[in-house]
């Protein structure tokens, strides 16, 4: 009777906790029903605070691994289902933190004679929770954001005001400032006499008249990338300099074309053979180079005495290498094993795949070109996963990046909708940075983004293509890149102090209940 009595009151919760984790998944590409994550928020939430306080931390963890396992099955395609399961749970745990915090403020009453005030509390945690989880452990996993099913949506345009924080506050404080009023019930035939509807209504307006201008502030560029559709996915077992062979074929219109590019961008990996190194690599590269007659930005693997960097180098005509940057971000337990023997004492077999870790970089990602009026401008490049991190995209802006470039390498998760998923964060960062994107990968998806997010040129998956186009340079700083880290700290500081407030108010509740 005992078991009957536990699971009873904990079986509902975590049904609705997994059926949201279920629905988030429809919310983001390449599926992109972008609306379905206000019910998915909602079922999470619902099942958080109806959980019995007991209960709470697994009902959050179980909410957890369905919502970040049903978005990310891609790990699976060359690593098999252990890390894919390794993270969904890692990520579970932490959003069961989130969830006792979320759920003990839930039970405190002076919040709740305020359905704003408390719907601005649940979204500040759980947007501290997702701060965390881009965070740590070992750099965190800046995936499955709110914000980050939003790329196709009229919402989208929040990221200008604020950043991807700003963003996922307004899902959660909407979504939970609803299901106040639905159970206060306040029905929506009756919002017009609440100060709800005019709060809801500013949510949805304000993105529309978000400056999101594409005209050119600093002169334009004129921009070839180049998709070679190479395997060059983590164990692919290909003939060496194949890869490079691939983008150098397809780059060769260029030779031709009737307008010549100020700069050609190759993508991450480009080069399998790194041509400061191999002569026969480095004879192709600087004849295309020279050939073109204008500087290539591509990605190899440099070593630099003992350590191994994921690099992207900038080759200039009749000189050669220039400049280069080095991946700040590898990625943990794909580009580097963190405490590596007891990760090997876990997955010996996986942790063997990868023999040796690339070294972080510290040089900044940006870039010196010529633009077609012969003034140097400057870019900023990213490397993969990076694009998901926030500091990389606003520390570029700031160091004077006038356009940015994504260089990726999507082999290794095949037909998948992982690479959907990137291009939505690139999307998202240009409207963030008011800077147009190059998102640039070795199979696709592929794509040049303006700065209001609109897609100006895109190639499909796994074919071979360039896009080229004449892009508007851009100076001017948005208020995301002005304040979007400042209201991160903030918001965190009051995730902190709100938490302390709750314990505080909780425990002396009980006291005088005792």
């Amino acid at each position: 009777m005992r078991t009957v009595s536990t699971v009873k009151p904990l079986l509902m919760p975590a049904l609705f906790g997994i059926a949201g984790g279920l629905v988030s998944s429809m919310a983001y590409p390449d599926n992109s029903i972008w609306f379905a994550i206000f019910p998915a928020t909602a079922l999470i939430i619902y099942a958080i605070t109806t959980a019995q306080p007991k209960h709470v931390w697994l009902v959050g963890f179980l909410s957890g691994v369905s919502f970040y396992g049903s978005q990310i099955p891609w790990m699976t395609v060359y690593l098999g289902p252990v890390p894919w399961m390794a993270l969904s749970v890692l990520e579970g745990a932490i959003f069961s933190l989130g969830a006792i915090a979320i759920s003990a403020t839930a039970r405190v009453s002076s919040l709740k004679t305020s359905p704003i005030l408390q719907a601005a509390a649940i979204a500040s945690l759980w947007v501290a929770r997702e701060w965390l989880s881009c965070n740590f452990p070992y750099g965190g996993f800046p995936w499955s954001r709110l914000s980050l099913s939003q790329s196709n949506s009229p919402l989208a345009n929040w990221v200008f005001w604020g950043g991807d924080s700003l963003l996922s506050f307004v899902i959660v404080f909407t979504t939970v400032l609803v299901m106040l009023t639905w159970f206060n019930k306040l029905r929506p035939g009756n919002w017009g006499s609440s100060p709800i509807a005019a709060i809801l209504a500013l949510l949805f307006v304000v993105p529309l008249i978000t400056p999101t201008s594409s005209e050119a502030e600093n002169g334009k560029i004129n921009v070839a990338a180049v998709q070679g559709n190479a395997n060059a996915g983590l164990f692919a077992n290909v003939i060496p300099g194949s890869i490079l062979k691939n983008h150098l074929d397809a780059s060769m219109p260029l030779l031709t074309a009737a307008a010549k590019p100020d700069l050609v961008i190759w993508p991450e990996n480009a080069a399998d053979q790194n041509p400061l190194v191999v002569a026969n690599a480095k004879q192709k590269v600087k004849n295309f180079v020279d050939k073109v007659g204008a500087p290539v930005l591509f990605g190899t693997i440099t070593n630099r005495g003992e350590e191994i960097y994921n690099s992207s180098i900038l080759w200039k005509p009749n000189i050669g290498a220039v400049d280069w940057y080095d991946k700040k971000r590898p990625v943990a337990f794909g580009e580097f094993v963190p405490d590596r023997d007891f990760s090997h004492l876990l997955a010996p077999d996986l942790i063997d795949l990868i023999p040796r870790g690339y070294s972080f970089g510290t040089k900044d990602g940006i870039f010196t070109v010529n633009s077609g009026s012969g003034e140097p401008k400057q870019l900023g490049t990213m490397i993969c996963f990076e694009v998901a991190v926030d500091d990389i995209t606003r520390d570029l802006v700031h160091q004077g990046a006038q356009l940015l470039v994504v260089q990726t390498n999507n082999s290794d998760f095949g037909t998948t909708n992982e690479s959907a998923q990137q291009l939505a964060i690139a999307k998202l960062r240009a409207i963030e940075s008011g800077r147009a994107v190059v998102n640039i990968s070795t199979v696709g998806l592929s794509a040049i983004i303006l700065p209001s997010g609109e897609v100006m040129d895109s190639l499909p998956s796994y074919q071979p293509g360039l896009m080229q186009q004449t892009l508007p340079l851009r100076v001017n700083l948005t208020p995301a890149m002005l304040i979007g880290g400042s209201l991160e700290i903030a918001n965190n500081f009051s995730a902190i102090g709100q938490v302390l407030l709750v314990y505080w108010l909780l425990r002396r509740k009980r006291r005088k209940s005792e």
